[in-house]
């Protein structure tokens, strides 16, 4: 799955350490969902989007093959 967050965290001028503890998460699991290298639970997707202010499907797009 491809998502936005490390452009909407840019934006902010927030570090991954510090959107990870606004997510209680840790700064390697942002760094993995950035990357695509990891997949965040439906909890934490929904989390991401209300801290962005944003709906769930405008950061989080589906790889092709699993559309």
């Amino acid at each position: 799955m491809n998502n936005h967050i490390r452009t909407l965290r840019a934006e902010r001028g927030w570090s991954q350490a510090e959107l990870a503890d606004m997510l209680d998460v840790s700064r390697q699991s942002v760094n993995a969902i950035e990357t695509g290298r990891y997949d965040p639970s439906l909890p934490l997707a929904f989390a991401i989007a209300r801290l962005f202010q944003r709906p769930i499907e405008s950061i989080f797009i589906p790889d092709q093959e699993s559309a």
